[in-house]
């Protein structure tokens, strides 16, 4: 069942604003009818305005879609992973030669032990960016188990304990959010250049709204 509601009128037309009741989608939708009692001389505005109407709604059904399924995409890679980050974008050139600002790592965390000469992704507090760097160091300690571990960039000349929080001197298990296990080489500069310039990143969201919206389909 719809229901409407006057809202104004305009020249030969009037503005009814819709809705779909009872377990319809709760989206408003604008249409134009003709009155009674007026010539109207075309038809095609209201024609114009009912498919205006459709394309809206089926924009904003397309965007809600794409975001739902981005989300349910990275939560599975996340489950298939064991990564809180299952992808990451390289911001620095600490780790040159081997991997270059704008490549884009793969990361996968298991319950293996952590081995120096692994590349690992960690957090540290206090920074929000998270670190990609090589293990250089792992110490396990017998009473508990636990394993320590010192990293390094490949193209720095010392360890990272500087970058760590103030007093820390090694990371831990839960600093790690995953291994690189592959790359792609330069696929991140869209991220970056996003985040340093976010006019362009504003561009392209609108673009892709746009799009989205006025597509038929």
């Amino acid at each position: 069942m719809i229901a409407m509601q006057k809202w104004k009128k305009y020249m030969c037309f009037q503005w009814i604003k819709t809705w779909p009741g009872g377990s319809g989608y709760p989206i408003i939708i604008h249409q134009y009818y003709c009155l009674p009692g007026n010539d109207c001389e075309n038809q095609v505005k209201n024609k114009w305005a009912v498919e205006v109407s459709g394309i809206s709604f089926n924009g904003f059904r397309g965007t809600g879609m794409i975001v739902t399924s981005a989300l349910i995409i990275w939560k599975a890679l996340m489950c298939i992973t064991g990564s809180e980050s299952p992808v990451v974008v390289v911001l620095s050139g600490s780790m040159e030669p081997g991997f270059k600002r704008g490549d884009i790592l793969f990361l996968h965390m298991s319950k293996d032990p952590i081995r120096a000469g692994e590349i690992v992704v960690f957090n540290v507090d206090g920074r929000e960016i998270p670190i990609v760097h090589r293990v250089i160091k792992v110490h396990e300690r017998q009473d508990t188990g636990e394993v320590d571990v010192l990293t390094k960039g490949d193209n720095n000349y010392g360890d990272d304990r500087l970058l760590y929080a103030q007093g820390q001197q090694w990371l831990h298990r839960h600093h790690i959010m995953g291994r690189a296990v592959g790359f792609l080489p330069y696929v991140g500069w869209v991220t970056i250049i996003m985040t340093e310039k976010p006019i362009i990143k504003y561009i392209l969201i609108g673009a892709l709204g746009l799009l989205v919206i006025t597509s038929k389909d």
